[in-house]
């Protein structure tokens, strides 16, 4: 039963078969919407309520971290893996042992073979040795029998291609799986000066990070035109209250520790003022003065003013004041203004888009500028595998390099005899592409005819069939 089972993982009609589904699967995940990707409200909006339950339940929102889809990785890999160790000795042995002596029975089916008449063996050896270092072949003398042959092979290692691949699937096939298990993703928003030591997964689960993440800054630079050209942020990593990385991240330029990536995503304004410049007028003196949320600022030693309130677009209902957005395009501001003197407090409101003050407060103010917080979004991911998915791509690279363009090709010669006497016998054999090769053997054969010489080299017919068993 052991055996059996082996012997079906070990096929390729297994691995074909499993690697169709799994693309299969694989290509279903790219069509159905996705968890945690899609939000919650676009996948109801995309299916009937019957038809989301049924693919939640069977894990088709999200195929790739389903158990059943890291068990199809598993058996691919596993099949891989055993029709690697099923084939793999006989190529070693294809390296480590040569096939270097060409027997009788091999010579009589070899495809492309020349036989060349000699008169003498010693000088026919010695020049086909010579015109194989001449090609660039390293030939070997094979000494059997007290008969010299010759032996050379290019690209040897060439046969070690297709696991060469198979490493770079299984490799691949761990990284996915790993992944399956062990990734996450989720999204931080940061004010400048915020931070943060807790990620809030898009699966709604909060996962506490292994360090502390602050934002110290965050901006947009644009074109001449208005449009965004880059937004940026200025992180820092606290680890036991030490900063131990600094980073200015733009897109495409993630910060990466511990593992985990926090990509520059967005980027807005919160709605809030960070700064607020007023000209004040009171007792016949008009000065400057820079607000900040309740921080307050001194009018005249006795007089001082905070910003109590800002709303960025308000609007009036009820006799309440309301804000319809987080843009500050009908800002309303609020001021209290104290006077230690009389121990009492006033209120001011400014319409900075009307020009208008309400209130008495002894102060006239006028809005000069402001300065809006803005928020930082970070897509953060941890995906351990994704260095094992990077390295078996890059050695699927190299294995389809060796597979494509090299090939194992080997050379013999040796001295026959046949019913003409005794000849040179030239063989070759290539892994694939035989007839790309059987222009280069023939002029390898033409020089040695050639260094023989004018009256020696003369090629007898037919090759194959012929020959005499040596």
């Amino acid at each position: 039963m052991g055996n059996r089972l082996y012997r079906t993982l070990a096929s390729v009609k297994t691995g074909i078969i499993l690697l169709i589904i799994l693309g299969v699967v694989a290509a279903a995940g790219t069509i159905i919407l996705q968890r945690p990707m899609t939000d919650a409200d676009q996948m109801t909006r995309a299916y009937a309520p019957g038809t989301l339950r049924w693919l939640d339940k069977t894990g088709l929102t999200d195929v790739y971290h389903s158990w059943w889809f890291a068990l199809l990785m598993a058996a691919l890999g596993t099949s891989i893996l055993f029709a690697s160790i099923d084939r793999f000795p006989k190529a070693w042995r294809l390296i480590a042992h040569p096939y270097r002596r060409p027997e009788p029975h091999f010579r009589a089916v070899l495809p492309t073979q020349r036989t060349l008449a000699i008169d003498n063996p010693t000088e026919a050896i010695t020049a086909a040795d010579k015109m194989f270092r001449k090609a660039g072949l390293r030939p070997q003398r094979v000494v059997e029998d007290g008969q010299t042959s010759l032996y050379a092979d290019k690209h040897r290692w060439s046969v070690l291609a297709v696991y060469v691949v198979h490493t770079s699937l299984l490799l691949i096939l761990t990284g996915g799986i790993v992944d399956a298990f062990f990734s996450y993703k989720g999204y931080v928003t940061l004010t400048p000066g915020q931070s943060t030591s807790k990620l809030e997964q898009s699966n709604g689960i909060t996962r506490a990070l292994p360090f502390t993440l602050r934002c110290d800054g965050t901006g947009q630079e644009n074109y001449p035109d208005g449009t965004p050209k880059k937004w940026w942020s200025k992180l820092t990593v606290i680890e036991d209250g030490r900063e131990t990385l600094r980073k200015e991240i733009v897109v495409n330029d993630p910060l990466v520790t511990h593992g985990i990536r926090f990509y520059q995503s967005g980027y807005g304004q919160t709605g809030e003022v960070e700064s607020l410049l007023l000209n004040a007028t009171g007792h016949g003196e008009t000065k400057q003065i820079t607000l900040r949320p309740f921080q307050g600022a001194q009018l005249d030693p006795d007089t001082t003013v905070t910003l109590a309130e800002f709303i960025p677009d308000f609007v009036l209902r009820d006799n309440q004041i309301y804000t319809r957005s987080k843009d500050p395009v009908n800002p309303a501001i609020r001021l209290e203004i104290t006077d230690k003197t009389k121990a009492a407090k006033s209120e001011v409101w400014l319409f900075p888009a009307a020009r208008q003050q309400s209130g008495n407060a002894g102060y006239k103010f006028e809005f000069a500028d402001m300065q809006m917080a803005a928020y930082t979004g970070l897509q953060v991911s941890h995906e351990p595998g994704q260095w094992l998915v990077w390295a078996g791509c890059v050695l699927m690279a190299l294995g389809l390099v060796m597979a494509f363009y090299l090939v194992h090709q080997r050379y013999w010669a040796m001295v026959i005899e046949t019913k003409h006497g005794p000849a040179l016998w030239i063989g070759t054999a290539a892994d694939k592409n035989r007839e790309h090769y059987q222009e280069g053997f023939n002029s390898l054969v033409d020089d040695i005819r050639a260094e023989l010489g004018h009256e020696n080299g003369e090629e007898t017919v037919p090759a194959a069939k012929h020959l005499v068993q040596a």
